[in-house]
Parts: C-alpha cells; structure tokens; sequence
C-alpha cells in the first residue's frame, strides 16, 4: 500500500499587532481597538484612528443635550430649524423616525421630555460611523465600544471571532450571558443610570425589564431597538422577531430570560478571569 502524500502546511500565521486607544467623548469614555496583521497596516490604522476620534467629538459637538451651544441643544430650545441645523441631524433625525417605525413607536425621540432628543440613537450611530474609518488593508478587525453599545467588523486574526459579555442587571459585575460578536450589540436598563427611560406613550420613565441586549448590523439601529425594547418588555422580542439581522435578549426583573431564536450566544467558559462586560462600559474583545 502506498502512503499518503503528507498534507502541506498552510502559510504561516501572521503576527497580529493592536492599537488600543481611550477618547473622552460624550460624557463617558469610548474605546476603540483595532486589530492588524502587517505593520503598513498598522500605520495606517493609527492615522485612520484620528480620523474616527474627529468623528466621535463631531458627533458630541452636534448633538450634545447637556452642551447649551450645540445645535441640538438649539433646534430643541426652537432657535433654529432643522433645516438650519448641519446635515448630521437631518440624517440621524430620519434613521431616528425608521427606529420608531420598526420599534412599533417604543423608540420615539420627539416623544421626550424638554423637546426632541435623538440621544438614544446617537451614541450607536456616532460609534458605527467611527468604525468606518479604519479601511487599512492590513486591519482584520476592529472593536468602538461607547459605553457597553459596541460597533465591530472582522476578527482577531486567523478567524478568532471576538465575543463580550453581557452585565448581570443584579450584579453588574458579573456576566449573565456571552455572545459572539460579529457586527454591533447594545443593552439597556436601568441597572446603572437609574429610571432614565421614557415610555413615549406616557412621556414617564418606565422599563418592564430589567435588560434588553440587542444585536444586528448596525449600532445606532441596536441601540435605538435595545431602548425600546427595555421600554416594551416582552412585547419588544416579537418586533425584533420579524427584523432581518437583529436578535434580542431580555431579562426580567424576576431573573427569567427570553430571547429570539437566533441570539448568538457563545459559551462562558470562552472568557478570561476579568470579562469584558456589554451595558457596563467595559467592554473589550475577547478571544
């Protein structure tokens, strides 16, 4: 009998470098990571990293509610129109009024308090923009966490998918699931933040879970949805149910948890001894 050729090797594993880098935007801290496999690539990723820190403060310098000067801050207090406003906010305003389409009205800006408030949608779409700026050909992937809501494209390399962790509401500082991370996650509760939620239909805060994680495509969408489903409760899994791409899951303020059929969950045992955590602003990609 003749033996078989001995299988050839595959090319080498190419080292893989990581910029890691922490912008003080929004009121909170964003960070960003990119993952490269050749040093053109990293040089270049280093330069396209300014480019996404000018889109995070550009996105805070526009719609910021706290800052009294910011263009938002004036379209709500009837100083200028919409129109007079930069183009941002006509863009974010009509993805704003597609969410609480798709939301079934549980994710409605002009429904809040003190005027029109697109913040829920901001901080997601703000950090999906940021993503976009790292195109270098030597990038395998790439991680903008704002707060908990992360943006993602690739991997770490040689196909290691990234994975996160989602806070425990009851204990924050533990996890309650971990998902594969292939595009965009975000969460909310008011585990953290207190009774910020609005419920548009009575213009009150309220939330009927204690967390509702959201994954999909696209942050600023996942964010937007992740509120309203908060809001919505259970009712919230069955409009995202019927959306191509996005997923949910809810936990309740009694423990129990439900999620929609495809929900990526990955294995705990996947995650170091100090996780990254999704909806506690310390998130990080975990191999």
């Amino acid at each position: 009998m003749k033996a078989g050729r001995q299988a050839a090797a595959g090319p080498p594993e190419l080292p893989v470098r990581s910029i890691h880098h922490l912008e003080d935007v929004m009121g909170t801290v964003v960070t960003i990571d990119v993952y490269t496999t050749d040093a053109t690539g990293g040089e270049d990723a280093s330069r396209q990293l300014a480019t996404a820190r000018a889109l995070l403060q550009r996105a805070d310098a526009v719609f910021s509610t706290w800052q009294p000067h910011s263009p938002v801050s004036r379209l709500r207090r009837g100083e200028i129109t919409c129109a007079q406003a930069p183009a941002e906010v006509s863009e974010v305003l009509e993805q704003c009024a597609v969410a609480r389409e798709l939301s079934g009205g549980w994710f409605d800006p002009w429904a809040m308090p003190g005027g029109i408030d697109p913040t829920g949608y901001v901080k997601g779409w703000a950090a999906q923009r940021a993503l976009g700026a790292f195109r270098a050909s030597g990038v395998c992937g790439a991680i903008v966490n704002a707060a908990g809501d992360i943006a993602s494209f690739g991997d770490l390399g040689g196909g290691k998918l990234f994975r996160a962790g989602i806070a425990d509401p009851f204990s924050p500082g533990r996890l309650a699931e971990v998902v594969y991370l292939s595009r965009a996650i975000a969460t909310s509760g008011t585990y953290e933040r207190g009774n910020h939620l609005i419920d548009p239909r009575s213009g009150r805060p309220a939330a009927r879970v204690a967390s509702a994680s959201v994954t999909g495509p696209d942050l600023g969408l996942a964010d937007a949805l992740a509120t309203a489903v908060a809001v919505a409760g259970e009712t919230g899994l069955d409009l995202i149910e019927a959306l191509d791409g996005y997923e949910a899951l809810i936990i309740a303020f009694d423990g129990r948890r439900r999620w929609t059929e495809n929900f990526p969950f990955a294995p705990h045992a996947a995650l170091p001894l100090s996780p990254s955590v999704s909806g506690s602003g310390e998130v990080a990609p975990v191999g």
